[in-house]
């Protein structure tokens, strides 16, 4: 395939590409023409191997392939709504995968589909680790805030640690620290949180910051009714 006609396929796959329903879609009727089929039945036959290949892979069809209308401007100067589908860039994939592989636009089209579908999932991967990394910053300094004031209340960094390992293990089902990090095969010169889903993270941290702040208000001092503070926080929020 010639570099100008990449070009041309790759602008008219950008050029029929819209939001529906905040979703990045393409108009099956637009990406018929673009995919080199002259009649819809044929096409249609396309798109239902695509829906096939969509439930065997154990995905929800509807999520993908959405039927909608389509107005269009007869030969009289009229207009008639016709059946259209709008479809998702993974619904595209399915299409190319399961189109005419004679075809160019066929050809072209699965390279750029399966490419496109990467760079989302890369994206929304990113912004997963993003969103973990901040919780992680978040937690680390919601432990530094309580370490600080239990520290003014008599107890030490090995206290802060019992106190800590009490609440993991409220919160893990009676797991210690320790023990979830065998479970999970964790360097022992590694924090448990570094390994932890972000849900789990946030949990840790919201019952760290319910501790601080009941501390403070109950006015606690004292292994014991710290470390009895922190496990009811750590039940409160499993």
């Amino acid at each position: 395939m010639k570099k100008e006609q990449i070009q041309e396929l790759f602008e008219q796959f950008e050029s029929i590409c819209y939001l529906f329903n905040g979703i990045e879609c393409w108009s099956a009727r637009e990406l018929q023409l673009v995919l080199g089929y002259s009649k819809w039945d044929n096409f249609s036959k396309v798109i239902e191997k695509a829906k096939i290949a969509s439930e065997k892979a154990s995905i929800q069809v509807s999520d993908h392939f959405a039927d909608v209308g389509k107005m269009v401007v007869l030969g009289s100067g009229s207009q008639r709504e016709i059946q259209d589908i709008a479809l998702t860039r993974y619904a595209c994939y399915l299409i190319a995968q399961n189109g005419e592989a004679s075809k160019p636009q066929i050809a072209f089209a699965q390279t750029y589909f399966a490419v496109q579908t990467r760079k989302q999932e890369l994206i929304e991967k990113r912004l997963l680790d993003l969103a973990r990394v901040a919780a992680r910053e978040k937690l680390s300094k919601s432990e530094k805030k309580l370490s600080g004031i239990i520290y003014e209340r008599g107890i030490d960094e090995k206290g802060f640690a019992i106190i800590r390992s009490m609440g993991d293990s409220a919160l893990f089902g009676g797991f210690s620290t320790c023990e979830m990090k065998r479970k999970l095969a964790i360097p022992e010169n590694r924090p448990l949180a570094d390994f932890l889903p972000t849900l789990t993270i946030k949990a840790k941290d919201f019952a760290t910051e319910l501790t601080s702040h009941n501390v403070i208000e109950k006015d606690l001092y004292g292994n014991e009714k710290i470390s009895t503070e922190h496990i009811e926080n750590n039940l409160i929020v499993i």
